[in-house]
């Protein structure tokens, strides 16, 4: 579905892009993940033909988005990190001028509201949505065309928890009806649960790539939170369940009866994050 090959993309002296490599197959949810300034939003506009990069190559569907935009606009769904909605008008009239812009009936328009619950909101004028209410709409406007292709810039960003979660049960749903996905987020909870597979944008260079389950294997260290009694009272001892000594202490205190409870600590996505993009990207491993 998409194709991406050595893409560069400068803004005068500023660097955004020093030539990055991916692929995102048909039908997958695929996650671009990085701190402000790593070069995800200007990828995404690369490949929905907003911006021409510098160097390198860019196809979706097999097709430059930049030379194809009129072409490939009818398969691609956008939603923006900024919400650019017509705030005077009511949902049903923002989602109604966007249906005559990309030449689409009012088949489905109906579903498409029901599926991200704005229904009972639809003669509602958008400067009066809530935050939440403001993405839904954006939502529905990107699959008004019925796109094959959906890019989302934080989706999910400012919302809370509740709706937050009735997003991502839709985009399960989308993908499950065939959309590919590809997502920027901050939110590394909602990379775990949605992304088959993810890369992490640093400075405009891809430092690791792949599933989630395997980078965290890779990168993570698993740990173990002992509680053990000592002098009459707890302390709780963290262990690096890899380390030879951990293994002694621990057998130690279980031959003595002294260990209370014991719970394993997997490595987050969010730590993988801090150590290839944060505080511990010096200590990167290379793979």
């Amino acid at each position: 579905m998409i194709e991406v090959n050595g893409l560069k993309k400068n803004y005068g002296e500023k660097v955004a892009l020093k030539g990055i490599d991916f692929s995102i197959s048909n039908g997958e949810i695929f996650g671009l993940l990085g701190p402000n300034g790593a070069g995800k939003t200007t990828t995404l506009k690369i490949l929905t033909g907003q911006l021409l990069p510098n160097a390198g190559t860019a196809r979706v569907m097999g097709l430059e988005p930049w030379a194809k935009r009129d072409l490939l606009r009818r398969e691609m769904g956008i939603l923006p990190e900024e919400t650019n909605h017509y705030e005077r008008l009511t949902v049903m009239e923002n989602l109604q001028i966007f249906r005559r812009l990309n030449g689409v009936s009012m088949d489905g328009l109906k579903e498409i509201l029901k599926d991200v619950d704005l229904e009972a909101h639809q003669k509602v004028k958008a400067k009066k949505l809530s935050k939440g209410l403001k993405q839904r709409l954006l939502l529905a406007r990107a699959l008004l065309h019925k796109p094959k292709v959906l890019f989302l810039d934080e989706p999910t960003s400012g919302l809370d928890p509740s709706s937050a979660s009735n997003i991502h049960s839709l985009l399960k749903k989308l993908n499950g009806e065939g959309i590919t996905i590809i997502l920027t987020s901050h939110n590394m909870e909602e990379v775990d649960r949605l992304c088959g597979r993810v890369a992490f944008l640093d400075e405009g260079e891809i430092v690791a790539r792949g599933n989630p389950q395997d980078l965290k294997r890779s990168y993570g260290k698993n740990k173990l939170e002992v509680m053990v009694e000592e002098n009459g009272s707890r302390k709780l001892h963290v262990l690096d369940l890899n380390g030879e000594e951990s293994g002694e202490k621990l057998k130690n205190w279980m031959n003595e009866g002294r260990v209370l409870t014991a719970h394993s600590i997997e490595p987050s996505l969010a730590d993988i994050f801090i150590q290839l993009t944060g505080r511990g990207k010096n200590e990167r491993i290379n793979k």
